[in-house]
């Protein structure tokens, strides 16, 4: 690839938890890279998203939400999504009309402000929302944020999203790639192994498990045959929720095995087997092994 034609940039992906930036980076990158859950806050990790338009290479970084962080945790998943907005040729905030999350939007327009990177926002979610208050919306953010464009989209149904992928690829610089054509994450296939599995787990228990618990990766093997074995475990904080995440005679953390193996054989492309048990850990959280896994900084 030519340096002189090809191009190659960054953009980051910043919003309040549950905005749909999971949703709209899998629907420029064209596949699934990133978990997604109508619980708030389920990206933790700073996660690359690869998109391609014509010769242009999109780095999307998936930041985790941002929102006044409490506990050690959140502390860790607040820093990873500012620092993913450093350098970055464009930061992207996608925002929810119909739930603003005006407690923690504010405070991000107001960084947001300050930061010196061009900055572009998309209301997401046109498909449900009524189009003057959405307008009313553009017009307010617009007033706070020196936003260089607005797009109107649906991460969920891909309205509007290949007019924004256009403008981003417009927006990045000349360069070479930084990853082969056929990439499309960052992620370890072992990461994103247990971050399907996550998501398994907050789909399947909706409200009844609470969003501390983690999905921590043991081994993943190449078979002989060509198929992979993969052994996760599945942490939580306390003792009454494993009977929640086992189910009665097994049944639950049986439908979280196979609906998760059925989909990593699907990204995959091998056959996958999956073998899943639960550990109860009071202070995973404070776990400096566990943060490493899934890539965020301990010492926040």
């Amino acid at each position: 690839m030519s340096n002189k034609t090809s191009k190659c940039g960054v953009v980051a992906v910043i919003g309040a938890p549950n905005a749909g930036k999971s949703t709209l980076v899998n629907q420029m990158v064209g596949q699934k890279v990133a978990i997604t859950s109508a619980k708030a806050q389920t990206t933790r990790a700073r996660l690359l998203g690869i998109a391609l338009a014509d010769k242009t290479q999109i780095i999307l970084v998936d930041t985790p939400g941002i929102f006044a962080p409490k506990r050690r945790l959140d502390r860790a998943m607040v820093s990873a999504a500012w620092e993913g907005a450093t350098a970055a040729d464009a930061v992207l905030l996608v925002v929810d009309p119909l739930k603003k999350r005006r407690h923690e939007l504010e405070p991000l327009l107001e960084a947001l402000a300050k930061r010196p990177e061009r900055k572009l926002l998309a209301l997401n979610k046109v498909d449900k929302a009524a189009k003057e208050p959405l307008l009313e919306l553009a017009q307010e953010l617009t007033g706070k944020v020196d936003f260089d464009e607005v797009f109107f989209i649906s991460a969920y149904t891909g309205d509007g999203v290949p007019e924004l992928k256009a403008h981003l690829a417009n927006l990045m610089p000349e360069g070479e790639w930084h990853y082969p054509e056929d990439q499309v994450s960052d992620a370890s296939e072992r990461l994103m192994a247990a971050e399907i599995t996550r998501e398994q787990l907050y789909k399947q228990l909706h409200d009844e498990l609470p969003y501390d618990s983690a999905v921590r990766p043991e081994s993943y093997l190449q078979r002989g045959d060509g198929s992979v074995e993969i052994r996760q475990q599945i942490v939580i904080g306390r003792e009454s929720q494993k009977p929640i995440v086992l189910g009665k005679g097994g049944s639950m953390i049986k439908s979280i095995g196979e609906a998760a193996r059925n989909e990593l054989s699907e990204v995959l492309g091998v056959k996958v087997h999956l073998f899943l048990h639960v550990k109860v850990d009071e202070k995973w959280a404070d776990d400096k092994e566990i943060y490493e896994e899934i890539g965020l900084d301990w010492g926040r």
